[in-house]
Order: C-alpha cells, then structure tokens, then sequence
C-alpha cells in the first residue's frame, strides 16, 4: 500500500484502535496546541523499554515501526536530494514497481549551487517538501554538502561546490523550503565525506582548522540557521572512530558545542557497534543488515540496558529526539500540509532551477544566443543529446514524470524553422575504440559539415555501480558521477575529445554543451570551440532549459560553484598525493587550500575560475564603501555597498561577489575567502546599490588552542567582483581590536 495511503487510513483508525485517544480531552501529547517539549515529555512517559527501543531502529529499509496503543504512526522516509525516490522494497533496493511512486526531477545540487540564488533553493525545496508529504514521507535524506574537496568524487553532482559560505547560504533556503511542507530534512554526510573510493572504510585526519573552518560550517549553519530537524552520519571514519558513533563530531561539536536538539541517523549500514551508537551520539539506526531486531540499537541496547550497562537516561535521550523530529512535522496531527506532486509550478520551478544554472564558459564573438531566424540547419550530436539521467545516480535515483533531453528540448523551441538531424557521435556502452567508433564519429563529422550550426552535447552520465552490471568493458563505473565510485581522471570518455576536435574542425560554428556533475578536461579542444556551456544535469525540464539558454529566450546567469582546474595535477588533493590516501587513511595534506583557496593562494591558474560565469549581457561595478554597522566593543559588522549596472543590452542577472583577505595575518590564511554575495537581475541599462553584510565569522579564524574563533586587531583588504579571478573594486578595513566569538553564539 502506498505510504500516502496508509497514513490516510492510520488518522481515520487512530480512534477505533485505541477508545481513550477519542476522549474529549486528548492526552497532551496528542494536543498540536501544548508547546513540543510537554508533548515530547508527555509521551515518552507512556512508553514501554521495549516501545522506546522500537524507535530507534528502522524496521525496513525505509520505515520505523509503529505503536498503535499510542497512536504513532509508522514512519517513513525517502531519499531526496533532489526529487522524491521511487519506492523500494522493505528489505532490498529493488523497486517496488509501483505505478504512483513518480516525482518532478529537479536539477542536481551542484546545479543548484551554480545558480548561486538562496531564494531560489527555499523554492526548490518547497518543491521537493511538498511532493515528499504528498507521497506520505515524513524525512527526506537531504539535502548533501559535503565540501568539493577532489574533482574527482562520484558525487560531487549532489553536494554544492568548494566554498562553505555559498554551499551554506543554499544548503539554509534549501532546509527551510522543504521543512516548510511538514517534512524533515536530514543533512548529509556529517563528517569528511568528501570522496567516493573506500568511502566505508577510510580514516580520515585532519587538522583542526581545516575541520572547523571548512568542512564543519555548512553543517553548522543547517543546524544554527536552518533549523534542520536530523543529521546523517557518514560511512568514513574520523580520526580513527567511524562517524556515526564518533563522539567528538556528534557529542562535543553538534550536540555540545551547537546544541542540536534534533535526531542523529545513520548512513544505512553505518553502524558498527552497540556501545559505540550508545555511548556516542547516534539516535536511529538505519539499514543495517537483517534481521532488523539484531540491529545494533534494537535487541543488543536492549539487552544491554537490562544488564545495567547503559543507563536508560541515554535511551530517553534518543527517544526524545526522535519524538521531537515526529512532533516538528506533525506526524501525530491530523492537519497541516497535504502536499502535491507534479503541478505546473513544480514543472516550472525546475525549469527555471535548470535555466539559471547553466554556467556559459565560453562564447568567442557572440556566437550565442543563436537566431533560429537565421539558421536553417542543426546538427545535434552526442549520446547526451538523447540519454535519460534521472534513474540513475544511486539514491539520487527518480522516477519521473517525463524527462525532457537535450535533443527534444531543441526540436521544440526550433519547431518547423530549421531542418534538426542527429548522430551520436559516440557509444557508452562500448569501449570506445575500434571501427564502430571511428563510424560514429565520421557520421557526425558529414552531419556537422552540412548543417549551419553544430551543437555537441557531450560529458559524462550518472550512474551507480550496480546501475553498471550491464556495461561491458573493464571500468567502465570510473566514466561516471556515480555513488560508490570515484572517477579515474577528468578526461572525457569514449573518445569524446576526438569527436569534439573533428567536429569543429568540419564546421567552425560549433557549441559544446556538457552535461556532467563537475570538471572535465577540456585542453584537447577549449581553444577551437567558439562556444561552451556547462549544464550540469538538469532534471525532468533540463532539454527546455537548455534550449532556452541556446536561443537566447533566457539570459544565462550561472556561477561555477567549483574551480575547473585545467589538469587533475592542478587540484590540491591530487598535487600533493594526498588522495586517495595511504594504508586506509586519507590525510589532507592541502589543509585550508581547497578549491579556489590554493589556485588564488599558489597563484595557479585554473581552466575556468570558482564564481565564473558569463552572459549576453555586460555589468558595470562602481563606489565601494564600506560602512559600519555594529556598535564600539561589540564583535564586527560591516557592511560592503557598492553600485553594479547592466551596461548591455539585454536584461540579466549577475552575482556580485564579495572576497576578503586580511593583509597581515599572524597565522596562515588563504589568499581570499568568499564572505558574501547577492544576485541581481537587472534590465539593460538598470543600475542597482547593492548591500553585503560582513560580520565577526567574515574575519575570523579558527584557534584550536582557545576554542574560538577569533578575528583578530589588523587590516583587511575587501574586494567585490564577478568571480574569484574577476575583481572589479577593493578597499581596506581596519578593525581596532581583536574579538573572540562565543562559542554558543549564532553564525
């Protein structure tokens, strides 16, 4: 039975299981009007040891189970970074095969990332909120933000870039949007999840500063900001001590050090011990393997409380926490959000998610947007033009609605005014090598050399690696943005580079369209190509973004949320030899130079900078001021003004974005860190002040010895601009004192 089905029927027959919940005066816990807290106190005080050890294990692979007596309701989750999961079976991955378990396909969270808007990412996860509450689930695991650390990681194209400013500013939206609908959401993966390749078993060590002031803040700020109701322990283990029961990341820093009152989950099949769960944070297992009451915090904690060797005190605790999630969304309230699936507004929320995303690397003398008045013929080629994305990607996985490609998206915005032929190009379901793709190649070489305008849409495809049992050929996983497999190389496969070169080489008014989740090598043909545009995976409405974008209907304004460096030697992680890491522990060598931090910092130069982006469009920057906002003694805060103008002709968007450099730091710090930034969509001509806010965090350091972040007495250069190779103004500040953050404070 569908979950929203049976939630539907649980409500109607809460009253039929159980007389006294039909009283006229309801126990507090199921009265919506008590505050959370004496509801969550009320119930746990009802519940039997063996109740309460029920709800901290799942009972399927996607469920916790029910308590009729006291209403509670079985409760369900989904995987959803972003679209709602089709459903599998309660003891498999297979699908169900269900016939209602469809979503809308939203873009990827990279994509996302690049369109570089919060507002947008509290629409999108209203999207994705509502169709979870419509299919009856009450927790989507989502969304992803682990910090981009190698170019390299298969799921790179769920998370959102290098930077933690701009990965929490979207991660914030995101959380709210879908919280909004009567959904939780769980952010993942907490903690070092940053690569693929021996994801269940690596050891990850690194320094303090590198934990706190890079891969810690996005997490911090989904906690402190977003409110986000459950965590997800990662599969690797930190400093020696596997994550999901690693005590300093749960207990000290989240629980502790950022009172996270939520629930901690793990990743499935993350937990590894009894007391290590107990002892060390973990709140709900899920997915270990069968039986179910084998799991580790089902018959074992149980057996272990009756023994006298955890007291019942860390049980309620857990309890609490799960009870306090339920409470949050309504799980025992019958009003609240019904949710929808699939309306015209999701269809064109993602197609707007998709348009703004698209990232234009490349347009050599205009050459987009193209006029579909002045051309008569297209040539289409690339596997990627017709190939389905959206089932695959591991638990990124969706069923949707439909799925507009490439290629359908360009015959219907061109219609009837140009003659559309399409070719391949290459096969990935081959080699690559050999006559069959030297055939491949010479049709789309006759079919560019025919037709007025050739568009290759090459990259890469998403995968899992069981996705790829049917795939011949020897590594073929390593081709893929896949879970549970990292890429090999930046190169693209199958030969796409020869394809590319001989393609441009039979007719000079070529575009290149990638569809991948990150970086590839594009030396081999970068200089010939007049044109390229980086389009990630688009979701369900992903073909009519694209083609909106290549006929100029919609101005392309994404922003790389991630450096494309020129060569995988160029990244930090793999100059160093840092990854994948030796003898099962991956050390980060790299520290605080991830990303743009160590292109800017070690002055090399990077195929396409972070924050880069162009348009049909021209924006003007002028008047850095920088303005005083706090009071004399209080920690910092300052505001960046300054004026951008579209000084083209046609209406766009540009994010203006703001970098700051302390000049002489007593430590070492990066060149230049993000600190903030604002979109702006202006008519040609408009011209806009825009207001940046920079406060204590903007400045600051981590100092392991005090604890505290600290910004510290000196001069601090503030720079704003179109990317972070594209500086436009800077001006200086001086802070007069040092100021150390309080801990408990918010970000």
């Amino acid at each position: 039975m569908h979950p929203s089905i049976r939630m539907a029927l649980w409500a109607g027959c809460l009253a039929l299981m159980n007389p006294s919940l039909r009283a006229a005066d309801p126990p507090p816990y199921l009265n919506p009007a008590q505050p959370i807290e004496a509801r969550v106190a009320d119930l746990l005080g009802r519940l039997t040891l063996e109740e309460k050890i029920s709800l901290v294990h799942g009972d399927s692979k996607f469920t916790t189970p029910a308590i009729p007596r006291l209403g509670i309701p079985q409760r369900w989750f989904s995987d959803g970074p972003h679209g709602v999961r089709e459903d599998t079976g309660p003891y498999t991955w297979i699908s169900m095969g269900h016939t209602d378990d469809f979503c809308t396909a939203m873009p990827v969270l990279i994509a996302l990332a690049a369109t570089w808007d919060p507002d947008l990412a509290r629409s999108y996860g209203e999207v994705i909120g509502s169709e979870a509450r419509k299919r009856g689930k009450q927790m989507l695991i989502g969304p992803g933000v682990n910090l981009q650390r190698t170019p390299l990681n298969g799921r790179n194209f769920e998370y959102l870039g290098e930077d933690p400013w701009l990965a929490s500013r979207i991660a914030v939206s995101d959380i709210r949007g879908i919280q909004s609908q009567g959904v939780s959401a769980c952010v993942k993966h907490f903690a070092g999840n940053n690569q693929e390749q021996d994801r269940m078993t690596v050891d990850v060590e690194m320094d303090e500063r590198t934990l706190r002031e890079l891969y810690l803040p996005t997490f911090e700020a989904a906690v402190k900001e977003g409110g986000v109701l459950a965590v997800m322990g990662a599969y690797n283990r930190f400093r020696g001590v596997h994550c999901c029961e690693n005590d300093y990341l749960l207990n000290h820093v989240l629980k502790g050090e950022w009172g996270f009152q939520g629930l901690v989950v793990s990743d499935w099949s993350g937990t590894h011990s009894t007391a290590g769960a107990v002892l060390h944070g973990l709140d709900l297992e899920m997915g270990t393997e069968l039986p179910y009451d084998d799991f580790y915090l089902a018959k074992p904690f149980l057996a272990g409380i009756r023994r006298g060797e955890f007291p019942v005190a860390l049980l309620d605790d857990k309890v609490r926490r799960n009870l306090r999630e339920m409470f949050a969304v309504g799980a025992l309230d019958p009003t609240g959000p019904t949710g929808a699936i699939n309306t015209p507004e999701h269809q064109r929320m993602a197609r707007r998610v998709a348009a703004e995303a698209m990232v234009l690397l490349k347009n050599e003398n205009q050459i987009l947007p193209l006029d579909p008045r002045a051309i008569a013929s297209i040539a289409v080629i690339g596997e990627n033009a017709v190939r389905l994305q959206c089932h695959l990607g591991g638990s990124a996985r969706l069923k949707a609605f439909y799925e507009i490609s490439p290629l359908e998206g360009i015959l219907r915005r061109i219609g009837r005014g140009a003659n559309v032929t399409f070719s391949p190009g290459y096969s990935s379901g081959s080699a690559g090598d050999g006559p069959g793709a030297d055939a491949l190649i010479a049709h789309a070489v006759r079919a560019a050399r025919s037709a007025d305008v050739a568009i290759v849409v090459a990259g890469l495809n998403r995968a899992r690696a069981i996705d790829l049992k049917d795939v011949t050929g020897p590594n073929h996983s390593l081709h893929f943005d896949a879970e549970e497999a990292d890429r090999a190389d930046l190169k693209l496969p199958f030969r796409q580079d020869d394809l590319i070169r001989q393609v441009v080489a039979a007719n000079p008014r070529t575009i290149v369209v990638l569809v991948s989740g990150g970086a590839v090598e594009m030396d081999p043909w970068l200089d010939r190509v007049p044109a390229v545009l980086q389009a990630w995976y688009g979701g369900m409405e992903g073909g009519n973004a694209l083609a909106s974008i290549l006929f100029g209907d919609v101005n392309p304004s994404g922003k790389l949320p991630c450096t494309f460096p020129r060569k995988l030697s160029d990244s930090p992680a793999h100059a160093l030899g840092a990854y994948p890491g030796r003898n099962g522990t991956e050390t980060y060598a790299e520290g605080l130079l991830v990303g743009y931090r160590w292109f800017d910092t070690r002055g090399v130069a990077p195929l396409f900078p972070f924050g880069f982006g162009l348009s049909y469009t021209r924006f003007a920057y002028s008047d850095l001021r920088i303005v005083a906002a706090g009071a004399p003694g209080e920690p910092p805060a300052y505001s960046a003004e300054f004026s951008v103008a579209n000084v083209g002709e046609r209406a766009g968007a540009e994010t203006a974005q703001l970098y700051v450099r302390e000049l002489r730091p007593r430590v070492m710090r990066p060149f230049q860190e993000l600190k903030g930034f604002q979109k702006l969509f202006l008519q040609a001509g408009e011209k806009r002040r825009v207001s940046i806010p920079l406060r204590s965090r903007a400045f600051s350091f981590y100092d392991p010895g005090r604890g505290r972040w600290v910004a510290e007495a000196g001069d601090y250069v503030i720079m704003a601009g179109g990317s972070s190779r594209d500086i436009r103004l800077q001006g200086t500040l001086h802070l007069d004192h040092t100021t150390v953050e309080d801990p408990s404070s918010p970000r």
